[in-house]
């Protein structure tokens, strides 16, 4: 008896060092080969990834990723993060006010799901509404604009009372971005030949733009 358990003990051991000698020989271990060994951020930093795992760190200030709707981005200098404005709202900033200042500059980022029935224009001309009128924004403030490697469409939502707020839109598959510009305390607001781009949320949100990731 001692001899058949003997026998069926030496029958597994050899049979698991076949099977482990079979792996090994037929599937032996291969290095991990990552797709790339660097990673640059949206303000052009180059980070590599750690240890032998393809994982990259997380992209240092002012560098901001929003996982929740899939796009980084450099937050503008000086700007600082801000409270949301409504629901819409995943991100907001300001620039801080200075004691000499009359301009209030904001930059403000929204989604707007587009639903089943609806396109992502629709969805655009539906939420472009100006804040003076309450009102649907005339097709005549539609524009469009490339920044880094995005097109946008560009609507200018107010123009009133020293405000100036902007907003360019991103279409997406299932969703529409809003990324606005909003400058307020504008002393020159009536002037037509005001050049908007050089106002300061309206000259920092189109860099920001340009810094654009994963839209």
């Amino acid at each position: 008896m001692k001899s058949l358990f003997l026998g069926i003990f030496i029958i597994i051991i050899v049979g698991i060092g076949g099977f482990i000698y079979r792996n090994v020989v037929e599937h032996p271990a291969q290095p991990i080969v990552c797709p790339v060994s660097d990673f640059i951020c949206p303000d052009g930093t180059r980070i590599s990834r750690i240890g032998s795992a393809c994982v990259f760190p997380a992209c240092p200030p002012p560098n901001i990723s929003l996982s929740e709707i899939g796009i980084a981005f450099a937050v503008p200098e000086n700007f600082v993060s801000a409270e949301s404005q409504d629901g819409a709202t995943v991100a907001a900033y300001a620039l801080p006010v200075m004691a000499s200042s009359t301009n209030n500059a904001s930059i403000i980022i929204r989604r707007f799901a587009i639903t089943a029935s609806s396109t992502a224009l629709a969805t655009i001309q539906q939420t472009a509404i100006g804040g003076a009128t309450g009102l649907p924004v005339s097709a005549t403030e539609y524009s469009s604009s490339s920044f880094g490697i995005y097109r946008f469409t560009v609507v200018r939502v107010e123009r009133f009372e020293g405000v100036i707020d902007t907003a360019y839109y991103l279409a997406r598959a299932t969703d529409v971005l809003r990324f606005d510009a909003i400058d307020t305390g504008v002393m020159n607001w009536t002037d037509k030949n005001l050049d908007t781009s050089t106002l300061p949320a309206h000259a920092a949100l189109r860099k920001l733009l340009t810094t654009l990731q994963g839209g």
